[in-house]
């Protein structure tokens, strides 16, 4: 198990794709699903979030990478997503070494989801190896769960 469930999820503030501002502490009162994710246009993320695209929940889904929000808005706007792809990039992985799924080798997050309930309260989590997808079904799942 994750050392953060049960705890407060580490709030953060980073910019989206469009280079708006999102603040993890704005979603309170609704279930967020925070999926961590290497690089933009890999193969695997690239599965990973169009099977988030094609998700049905309620709950706000918010994406991290260390991408750059130019990198983030190519991709989105190549692959329909329309969930928050928000920039962990300056500084470098800061959000992803809050919830301990920075690389510091490879300089990049490892594949992280935390599903956080409407008290900022993170109730789920699971962390795979970076070049191992994770399934969307565990999410709705967690959720049911926690609901």
């Amino acid at each position: 198990m994750n050392p953060l469930v049960g705890a407060l999820a580490p709030d953060f503030e980073l910019q989206d794709q469009h280079g708006a501002p999102v603040k993890l502490s704005a979603f309170r009162g609704r279930e967020v699903v925070l999926v961590f994710y290497p690089l933009a246009f890999s193969n695997v993320c690239n599965s990973e979030l169009s099977a988030l695209r094609d998700f049905v929940t309620d709950a706000q889904i918010l994406t991290v990478s260390v991408d750059s929000l130019f990198s983030h808005r190519a991709w989105a706007d190549q692959e329909g997503y329309t969930f928050p792809l928000l920039s962990d990039f300056w500084p470098h992985g800061q959000v992803a070494r809050a919830y301990g799924v920075f690389d510091e080798q490879k300089g990049l997050a490892q594949r992280g989801t935390f599903i956080i309930d409407g008290a900022g309260v993170v109730r789920w989590s699971v962390v795979n190896p970076i070049g191992t997808a994770r399934d969307v079904a565990d999410y709705a799942k967690a959720l049911a769960e926690i609901s």
